[in-house]
């Protein structure tokens, strides 16, 4: 693969594929690219790995989501640097480069879908295609200074993408501002018409702003004045997420670790929730790949060997509990939500980490975004990252959750405190 300078290293492959229409449809005039996780017609879907790639034949049809956007007007002009497997959130690939932070280039862009978030950050592309199982296009969407959408858990095909753990996989994409993430929302969810859902009030997670090493009121101060002068301070309630959560999910407690009961730096709860997705997301990742693995024997980067073998000696010991949680979180979420108000907390916890920082404060880092990233990837609901500018030089960002199925609604939501949120 060749990259060079001008394009941040964002892509694994070039190419044009031009709608089949020249009509004025709803993308046209748009282009985009896509994560080297989708099936292309006539193309080799990579996995972010070389042997994966000399290992598997081309495609011979596109993945619904990529022909969703080509049928609507869109251009696609090629492949994004993905992490290996998508096993990491980091944006590392040894392989084929990281792809340049437009941000921060002494920082990593966040992954799995790195590419994809760069190429949108660096106006490479109007918006771009990725996946994300445990915050592949949250994280990135984050450190790159963009808007990411994570849908609800089946709503978006997933039908022509290598799955990662088909119990959290979904199709999500980026875009650099909210009217484009909307148009291509509303193509891909096949939505009709406005939501009419009338929102009915913001729920500020406090414990998760808390968490969070930027301080809590540079991550709300904008979002609460946006709510306040369009809507009144009266739509505006404060909760402690994990004591909710820890309250109401009651498989929880086979996944809770004492050691983490009186830690600032964690929310017992989501660190619980977390170890739970974990243990399904190697679960699955094992039962779609081992016996490739295993025949092949890849050549990985380090940290991704380490995970993809831990994933191998996973038994199905919780592995039910683990559905059954999955269950209870939805549902203690949709009591709290229902289908009209909106979950704030910071989409990660930290500011984007240093190239080449050291592992275990790289682990430590990945463990507390994960425990905030668990809550929309384990209840299903939808949720979208929302820049805010930057903190010390470095590109913040918080996110909205709605509930499953309510898209729609958290799209226009989103768009419609844009312009206020940006006069804060």
């Amino acid at each position: 693969m060749a990259t060079n300078s001008s394009d941040y290293g964002a892509y694994t492959e070039k190419f044009t594929l031009q709608p089949p229409s020249s009509h004025q449809l709803p993308l046209t005039g748009l282009i985009f690219a896509v994560k080297d996780i989708f099936d292309v017609d006539g193309y080799v879907a990579g996995f972010g790995n070389p042997d994966w790639a000399r290992t598997h034949s081309a495609a011979v049809s596109t993945a619904p989501a990529v022909l969703d956007m080509l049928k609507a007007g869109a251009t696609c002009v090629g492949k994004t640097v993905m992490d290996e497997m998508a096993y990491s959130i980091n944006g590392e690939n040894i392989h084929y480069g990281t792809p340049t932070n437009p941000c921060a280039a002494d920082r990593i862009p966040g992954g799995s879908s790195s590419g994809s978030a760069v190429a949108v950050g660096a106006k490479l592309v109007d918006f771009s295609l990725g996946t994300d199982t445990g915050g592949s296009v949250r994280v990135p969407a984050s450190h790159c200074g963009i808007f990411g959408f994570r849908p609800s858990h089946g709503i978006v095909s997933t039908s022509g993408v290598i799955p990662m753990a088909q119990s959290f996989d979904t199709v999500g994409w980026f875009a650099r501002d909210p009217v484009i993430l909307k148009r291509v929302g509303k193509v891909l969810l096949k939505l009709r018409d406005d939501n009419p859902v009338r929102f009915n009030r913001l729920i500020i997670a406090e414990d998760c702003f808390k968490l969070s090493s930027i301080p809590s009121e540079r991550l709300t101060e904008a979002l609460i004045s946006s709510i306040e002068k369009l809507h009144g301070s009266q739509k505006i309630e404060y909760a402690s997420l994990g004591k909710y959560v820890e309250d109401n999910v009651p498989s929880l407690k086979y996944f809770s670790n004492n050691g983490t009961k009186n830690q600032e730096d964690s929310i017992p709860s989501l660190v619980a929730l977390s170890s739970a997705r974990h243990l399904l997301q190697r679960y699955e990742f094992k039962n779609n790949h081992s016996e490739w693995v295993l025949s092949v024997k890849p050549d990985l980067g380090p940290k991704i060997a380490e995970r993809v073998w831990k994933a191998l000696q996973t038994t199905d010991e919780k592995i039910d509990i683990c559905y059954s949680l999955k269950t209870e979180l939805r549902a203690a979420l949709n009591a709290l939500l229902g289908d009209s108000s909106i979950l704030a907390m910071p989409t990660v916890s930290d500011p984007p980490a240093k190239l080449q920082i050291e592992p275990t404060t790289r682990e430590t880092l990945n463990a507390r975004a994960l425990s905030l990233l668990s809550v929309a990837g384990v209840s299903g609901f939808c949720q979208v990252s929302i820049p805010l500018g930057t903190h010390d030089g470095l590109p913040i960002a918080v996110s909205l959750l709605a509930n499953h199925g309510s898209d729609g609604f958290l799209l226009n939501f989103v768009e419609s405190i844009d312009t206020t949120l940006k006069r804060q």
